[in-house]
Parts: structure tokens; C-alpha cells; sequence
């Protein structure tokens, strides 16, 4: 009877545990740092990207003060939102908005690219009219040259893959291929859809690093690659000159809930690999 109760106990406790594991993961956020290295960054420069990615219309703190205030922390040159702003069955769009007002006041260049739950949202024109009206640069299927101190980096960005709305070519049309470049792709997956990407950087989302995760075994499902993914969060190395980064986001679909993958936005250290001489 002893051992009974013992064994019982032990599993209440650790069903205790994983429940207050989830609750930690799902609703309090991590900043995880990356630093990239390129030899076409001047010697001693370097540029900090906040990247934001699927949120889901999740809210951290009243009105997102939370993630306002860690951005301004952090206080980066530019801020990356790599889609999945809203669910796909957000009826209102109001805390999306006060949060791009803000994040506005951190710093003016946000950069931003859609996801597939935006284009499953009846409110999908809303929603990309009331981010224009805020100065939010969408970069669905079109570039921009973000000017840093002595270089120029491309920001290149396609409309969601998953849902075929991209347009690779019109992307990087009229683009320096002699600069830096960053491509914006809320879906990992662009990797294996398209061959010779001509960025030295992708920046993704939507797999919510798996949303759920177990010690040993990783990511459990994540969209469009069914069990076990191999593209779930991190650096993954495309080509010999260019790498892909997920990060694992904000928010949740489907269940309201993170295991053992908590919830967070990255900051993102380019410099550069030259040596001063």
C-alpha cells in the first residue's frame, strides 16, 4: 500500500510539474540571442535585428507592455515580423495595431512579411491596410535597402509559401547582389520549394519550434511536415553561403499550449568576420 501511495504521489507531482512547465512556457517570453558573421560587413560593424514571429494575437502584459519594454531593452536597428501577427480566427485586430504603434516608438524600421494565418483570416485586407496606415514596410514579394553606418543590407521578404502566395523572383528583383542579404519567409519549408535562394540569411517562422517538445525526443509535429519534423528551430545551414534561421515564436495554434519550447523573440547579431588590421 505504501509504494502505491508513493507511486501515486510521485505522478501527481510530476503531472503538477509538467502542467506548471506549460503554463511557464506558454506565457512567459525569452529573448534568444544569435550571431551570424559575414565578411561583407565593414570591420567593427555590426547590426542587431529583433525578430517577432508568430504571435497569434497573443498578449503579454496589458496592451503587450511586456514585449514593448524588452524591445526597448534591447533597443535593436531593426525590428523583423516574420507573419502570423493574428490567428486565423481573429475578429479584431486592435491589439496587433497598439503593439505595431509602439514597437514603432522603439525604432522606426519594421520590416514585416504574411503568414498563413493572416491569408486564412476573413479580415485579411484589414489587417494589411491598418499595418500600412502605421508605416509598417510590408515586404510580401518585393526588397528594401536598410542603409546601417557604412554598408547596405538587402531585406528581401515573399508573401507566405505554405499557402502559395510568394513570388521568389518578383522578390529580389532589382536587388545589389553585392550587399548583404536578408530574406524574410514566415515558412521554413521555402528551403526545400526553391533551390539557389540568393540570400546569405532566411529568416522564418510558423513552426512554433513544434510548439510541443519532450527531452531527447524534440519536436513532436510541426505544420506542413507532419511527425518529427527536421526544419523546427535554430541555425540550419542551406548552402555553402547560406543559412537559415527559425525562430520558434510567440504565440500558439491549434492547442493554447507550449511544452518544454518557451515562448520567444530573438535578437540577431550580424558583424563582421574580417580582423582589424
Amino acid at each position: 500500500m505504501k509504494i502505491r501511495l508513493g507511486f501515486l504521489a510521485l505522478m501527481i507531482l510530476l503531472g503538477a510539474a509538467a502542467v506548471g512547465k506549460a503554463v511557464y512556457d506558454t506565457n512567459v517570453f525569452k529573448v534568444n540571442h544569435v550571431n551570424f558573421e559575414s565578411s561583407e560587413f565593414p570591420v567593427g560593424e555590426k547590426l542587431d535585428i529583433l525578430q517577432v514571429s508568430d504571435l497569434h494575437n497573443k498578449v503579454f502584459g496589458d496592451d503587450n507592455k511586456k514585449l514593448v519594454s524588452k524591445a526597448e531593452e534591447l533597443d535593436p536597428d531593426v525590428i523583423v515580423i516574420t507573419g502570423d501577427l493574428v490567428d486565423h480566427s481573429t475578429e479584431q485586430f486592435q491589439d496587433v495595431f497598439n503593439l505595431i504603434e509602439k514597437l514603432k516608438a522603439v525604432q522606426e524600421e519594421i520590416y514585416y512579411v504574411s503568414g498563413n494565418h493572416e491569408w486564412e483570416n476573413e479580415g485579411t485586407e484589414e489587417l494589411f491596410q491598418g499595418l500600412r496606415e502605421r508605416n509598417a514596410t510590408m515586404l510580401d514579394n518585393t526588397n528594401a535597402a536598410f542603409k546601417r553606418e557604412n554598408t547596405t543590407i538587402n531585406i528581401a521578404g515573399i508573401a507566405d509559401s505554405s499557402t502559395d502566395h510568394e513570388d521568389m523572383n518578383q522578390a529580389f528583383t532589382g536587388i545589389d547582389d553585392q550587399s548583404y542579404t536578408i530574406l524574410l519567409s514566415h515558412s521554413p519549408n521555402v528551403i526545400t520549394k526553391y533551390d539557389d535562394i540568393p540570400a546569405d540569411l532566411i529568416l522564418s517562422g510558423h513552426t512554433h519550434g513544434g510548439q510541443v517538445r519532450f527531452p531527447l525526443i524534440g519536436a513532436v509535429v510541426a505544420p506542413d511536415q507532419g511527425l518529427f519534423p527536421d526544419l523546427t528551430k535554430g541555425m540550419y545551414q542551406v548552402s555553402q553561403g547560406s543559412r537559415l534561421y527559425i525562430d520558434s515564436g510567440l504565440g500558439t495554434s491549434m492547442i493554447p499550449v507550449r511544452f518544454w519550447n518557451q515562448s520567444q523573440m530573438s535578437l540577431i547579431t550580424i558583424s563582421s568576420s574580417k580582423e582589424a588590421s
